[in-house]
């Protein structure tokens, strides 16, 4: 095997167009076909300005799926990441790490919890929490065996795994990968009648995206995961909150859920985590739910690792310190009222939603679909991404300022205006 060297690169680049079209070339001819990106090829980013591989700069609206809240290339993680991996990377769970016991203390008394189970990916998080419930239903609420259900809801996504997508209402997910994973009921998001009318005695726990991000920054009713948290109490049923996007500041709260003041019985988290330098997830919940697993029935290689844990601490202090929770909340408000404005002399935008920095602006069917605005704003320095077709969604990481949410205003207005 023999690498490219960048002379190799110049020189190919050079034969066949420009460096970026030999790099997606590159990608096409050897890369599985499993994503639709946007056609720019990045290698440099800062604060919330990436550039690509012809030096363009561009204000990132996607925040790699709020994995860099923090920013790109944040100068404290990446001395962090530096410090650490002079030092010491991974162990394994065989042995204990001088950096595993004191994210654990910080991330429980950050966000009130008492035991935390940290993994790498969100999908792992994910099952991890659906492990835990399943057990917890089985040894605490005497939920006969293999009989424990959960209840999900419609538009969902919470990761890519075989027992993730089985509960997924999304037909591109599933078709071709089963026979699925039983034991997963699914109802219509934001509907408290819904949901409790889908409860029997064998439910174990209700799994539930603050917002769903995927789905469209699909926003609930108000009071609606109140209500939803106060049935779950009085029928002895867990719920889960998926906070991967939603959590870490995004939508001017430490916690989504922290809008309605509900307290979740489990919380998962990751993506901003690390501040986009290394993957680190993590379950929250009591220690009558995770003081179910015991040795061996649950873990990873690399959960729980040194770097890891290293990053995710300094990731959490950034958004302490930084108060980049707040600077969340408040232009987040700025950037919706922005929109709104252009809203009202677009007559392809059906409406607007979202909560901080976590924004969808939805399309109508006769702007047909939202991934042309999404190529249209590239070339205007902009990147976000389509989701469900007809939202464009935006979501830059939370260091963002007014100037650089007016400049983006204007080239949004300019784009809407024009197609």
């Amino acid at each position: 095997m023999s690498a490219l060297s960048p002379a190799e690169v110049k020189n190919s680049s050079t034969n066949k167009g420009n460096k970026g079209d030999f790099l997606i070339d590159l990608e096409n001819q050897y890369g599985a076909n499993n994503y639709h990106p946007l056609n720019v090829v990045l290698e440099k980013g800062e604060g919330v300005w990436v550039y690509d591989v012809e030096g363009k700069k561009y204000l990132d609206c996607l925040s790699a799926y709020s994995a860099v809240n923090q920013g790109h290339c944040n100068p404290r993680l990446l001395q962090k990441l530096v410090d650490q991996a002079s030092k010491l990377t991974l162990t394994s769970r065989a042995f204990r790490n001088d950096q595993l016991g004191p994210f654990c203390k910080e991330i429980c008394e950050l966000t009130g919890y008492e035991m935390v189970l940290p993994m790498n990916s969100g999908a792992e998080a994910v099952e991890t929490a659906i492990k835990a419930a399943r057990k917890w239903a089985y040894n605490v609420k005497n939920v006969p065996d293999n009989k424990a259900e959960i209840i999900t809801c419609h538009n969902n996504f919470h990761g890519r795994t075989i027992s993730i997508i089985s509960f997924s209402s999304e037909p591109s997910y599933q078709k071709g990968f089963g026979p699925f994973t039983p034991g997963f009921t699914s109802v219509e998001y934001g509907s408290i009648e819904k949901i409790e009318a889908a409860m029997n005695d064998n439910t174990a726990a209700v799994l539930i995206e603050p917002i769903q991000g995927e789905g469209g920054v699909v926003v609930p009713p108000e009071g609606y995961l109140k209500k939803l948290s106060s049935i779950c109490q009085e029928k002895n049923i867990l719920l889960i909150a998926d906070e991967i996007q939603t959590g870490l500041g995004r939508t001017g709260k430490l916690l989504a859920c922290q809008h309605e003041e509900v307290t979740p019985d489990v919380v998962i988290l990751g993506k901003a985590l690390s501040g986009g330098f290394y993957p680190v997830s993590a379950v929250l919940a009591s220690k009558e739910v995770l003081g179910v697993f015991s040795p061996g029935e649950h873990g990873s290689t690399f959960g729980g690792n040194p770097l890891g844990m290293s990053l995710a601490r300094e990731a959490l202090k950034i958004l302490v310190e930084e108060k980049l929770i707040e600077n969340a909340a408040e232009l987040g408000e700025y950037f919706l009222e922005g929109l709104r404005k252009i809203e009202t002399s677009c007559s392809y935008i059906e409406c607007i939603r979202g909560k901080g920095l976590m924004i969808g602006v939805v399309l109508t069917p006769e702007a047909k679909g939202a991934r042309r605005f999404c190529e249209a704003l590239q070339k205007e320095g902009i990147l976000c991404k389509e989701t469900h077709e007809n939202v464009i969604r935006f979501a830059p990481p939370l260091v963002i300022t007014k100037t650089e949410i007016d400049w983006a205003l204007d080239k949004i207005s300019q784009v809407m205006k024009t197609l």
